[in-house]
């Protein structure tokens, strides 16, 4: 018999179990666990879109329009770093962590090659010492990281953002969009538990990304906008993208911006 339920923390990693069989020094990884991103990572040739060395149009487009301005910032997830080396080259003070050191070692030999400081973290951000991340960030992104975690782990991801982020500070968020076929997975959380399986990943709607992140200030949700193939900016409409924004009593009242074209 074993009754290995004391804390929260003890319901959260019993539930990883769910949906991952790997072990890593001792605990359960969450979603599809360090070795699926290692393999996932391995061949730098692959065909994958996000593989390119580009950044996500929106994240640009937030510098553009100055809804966001350079300070320090976290990315949740980086892989092969593609939007933290973006934003060490905009005047960010960037830390990037991701599960993979297979995906940090890519992400480390691109920022050597494009001349960019960026701290880069190998581990689980919601594991990692307070010491290693320990804010406050005035941005944090993530672009295809909480759209793989277990709905669980949500619990985790807010306690991690109200840690983190600056009053005043944002979170730069891209997941599948509900409705996409082959493109996140549309059941509900119980369903997700019954099957214990991820199905490659969470779809959401906006109204299911306004109530999970109802804690934050809305600045803008819309379609990540598709970009061409020779465009310096990564892009496909089979994202949300949005932007939200931590209250702080100094900060000043941004409308909400609904596209969704």
């Amino acid at each position: 018999m074993d009754r290995t339920v004391r804390t929260v923390e003890d319901v959260l990693a019993l539930l990883d179990g769910l949906f991952s069989s790997e072990c890593e020094a001792g605990r359960l990884a969450t979603g599809d666990g360090k070795d699926f991103w290692d393999r996932f990572y391995t061949d730098r040739s692959r065909p994958v879109p996000f593989f390119v060395s580009k950044p996500d149009e929106n994240l640009a487009a937030y510098l553009d329009q100055g809804l966001i301005a350079p300070g320090r910032a976290l990315d949740l997830g980086c892989g092969a770093g593609r939007n933290a080396l973006y934003l060490a080259s905009r005047g960010f003070e960037v830390d990037a962590v991701d599960l993979s050191p297979v995906a940090v070692a890519w992400a480390e030999d691109r920022a050597h090659e494009a001349g960019v400081d960026v701290r880069f973290l190998c581990g689980d951000a919601f594991a990692l010492p307070a010491a290693e991340l320990s804010g406050p960030y005035d941005l944090v992104v993530d672009s295809g990281c909480f759209h793989h975690l277990p709905p669980h782990r949500r619990v985790s991801y807010l306690a991690l953002l109200d840690r983190v982020l600056a009053p005043g500070g944002h979170l730069a968020l891209t997941s599948f969009a509900a409705g996409e076929q082959g493109m996140g997975s549309d059941l509900a959380d119980a369903d997700l538990y019954r099957r214990r399986d991820l199905q490659g990943g969470l779809a959401y709607t906006p109204e299911s990304l306004r109530w999970i992140f109802s804690d934050l200030v809305e600045v803008q949700l819309r379609r990540m906008r598709e970009e061409p193939p020779e465009s310096t900016l990564f892009g496909v409409t089979f994202l949300w993208t949005a932007l939200f924004r931590r209250s702080a009593a100094a900060s000043g009242d941004v409308r909400p911006v609904h596209d969704f074209a």
